[in-house]
């Protein structure tokens, strides 16, 4: 099945009031080119699960400075300065989730688990208002699986069939983030016939993936430097 499709097409799947996915690190390997075309669109009202904000007016943080998100899961904020503002003045509400903890409750919602039971955060802040268990006599918090309607996620290489791989430590989020949404959009740097990707390069199943497009040449690494990744 050819999955490969346009921006337009994959935009009608995202609507305001939703809850988003997104991978990438600090800015780094974000699906750009649809965060720019959400801005565009005016889509707003997100819950977004990302484990930063980037920087302002970079990869997720672009959603932040253009006030697209009422609520945000997320490691870290530091570098956008805007994302605290919107927190402090009671414009965005932020939990803060450590990002081991982050990538547990995601990995439950794509398994369908009920829950992680870990001991971080447990005689901190963290705990207020979430349920302690103890085990074997160690106390653990109960941590909730998180879900999404949507997930947009860079991948390096995608075949027409949506199977993904991720250059280096792209990969961190963006497998479990493709386990976890009912409707998962890959923006690729290429995308190639099915069969050029080896199975060991394949780390998304493309079974996991609903749609795939091209990133904007922008975004995209530069094509002898793809090369290179992919073969080696």
């Amino acid at each position: 099945m050819n999955k490969e499709t346009n921006l337009e097409a994959v935009l009608a799947r995202i609507n305001s009031g939703m809850t988003i996915m997104s991978n990438g690190f600090m800015g780094v390997k974000s699906p750009e080119t649809i965060i720019d075309a959400m801005v565009e669109k005016g889509i707003d009202n997100l819950t977004l699960i990302s484990t930063d904000t980037a920087v302002p007016n970079k990869a997720s943080g672009k959603l932040i400075c253009n006030r697209r998100v009422k609520k945000l899961y997320a490691s870290h904020i530091g570098l956008n300065p805007e994302t605290g503002a919107q927190m402090n003045n009671g414009e965005l509400e932020v939990e803060l989730v450590p990002q081991g903890t982050l990538a547990e409750r995601i990995r439950c919602g794509g398994a369908g688990l009920g829950g992680v039971l870990t001991p971080t955060g447990i005689g901190t802040e963290v705990e207020l208002g979430k349920q302690k268990l103890t085990v074997n006599g160690k106390d653990y918090l109960l941590e909730l699986p998180l879900h999404a309607d949507v997930a947009i996620i860079k991948g390096t290489v995608c075949d027409r069939a949506g199977n993904v791989f991720y250059r280096g430590t792209s990969k961190n989020f963006s497998m479990v983030m493709a386990m976890a949404a009912d409707y998962v959009i890959v923006e690729a740097d290429k995308i190639v016939e099915v069969g050029e990707l080896s199975p060991e390069q394949i780390l998304t199943p493309g079974v996991f993936v609903d749609a795939v497009v091209l990133a904007a040449e922008q975004y995209r690494i530069a094509e002898d430097k793809l090369e290179e990744v992919v073969h080696g």
